[in-house]
């Protein structure tokens, strides 16, 4: 059957990783002053270049590590370690709000990647992807990737109408919540990590 607990976990992971409500202000920064089409198009853009990053470090990512010879309980403490410098950061409105190029395709950089396929996403999915247990759990895995690649297409798609729909301060709001809930679960992974050490 599908696993519900697994889905739900990766999926809430990733939404206050990838942080959908605070990348819309970013993404219309970015975008400003080209015609909606255009809009439309580099959301989805950046959402399939996120998808495309994650995808790979999904399938890929436990032979970068072998090959670097690191061990899932060492990527587990440094991943939470980083998880945790992004939970600072949303929690105390210190990230960078980089400034529209017309030179370059911003839905594939900064927006794709580093922005929405960042470190921290990559590292989720990467422990994610090792930890699902079974044909279910992988299911459950990818099907929280792609269905937060979808959130995220459909946040940057109806961007303009979000913002006036929550105001500038409802972003922020949310964005301090998503920052608590993050560095929750980056101490937890730490711990986890921390554990699998001793055990072993």
């Amino acid at each position: 059957m599908f696993d519900a607990a697994v889905f739900g976990s990766l999926f809430l992971t990733l939404f206050v990783i990838m942080d959908p409500p605070g990348i819309t202000p970013i993404f219309l920064a970015l975008t400003s002053g080209r015609p909606v089409k255009v809009q439309r198009r580099m959301a989805w853009q950046a959402a399939a270049v996120a998808l495309a990053v994650i995808t790979v470090f999904g399938i890929f990512g436990r032979q970068i590590l072998d090959y670097l010879h690191v061990s899932t309980p060492a990527l587990m403490i440094a991943g939470g370690l980083l998880l945790l410098l992004v939970a600072l950061d949303l929690l105390t409105g210190k990230t960078d709000e980089p400034k529209q190029t017309k030179e370059v395709n911003v839905a594939l950089v900064p927006l794709g990647m580093p922005l929405l396929a960042g470190p921290g996403a990559i590292v989720a999915v990467i422990i994610a992807v090792q930890r699902a247990d079974g044909l279910d759990g992988q299911v459950a895995v990818w099907s929280a990737i792609v269905a937060m690649h979808v959130v995220l297409w459909l946040t940057m798609r109806y961007s303009l109408a979000i913002v006036r729909l929550i105001k500038e301060g409802g972003v922020v709001l949310v964005t301090r919540l998503s920052g608590m809930l993050l560095s929750a679960i980056a101490v937890q992974q730490i711990i986890n990590g921390v554990r699998q050490v001793v055990a072993g």
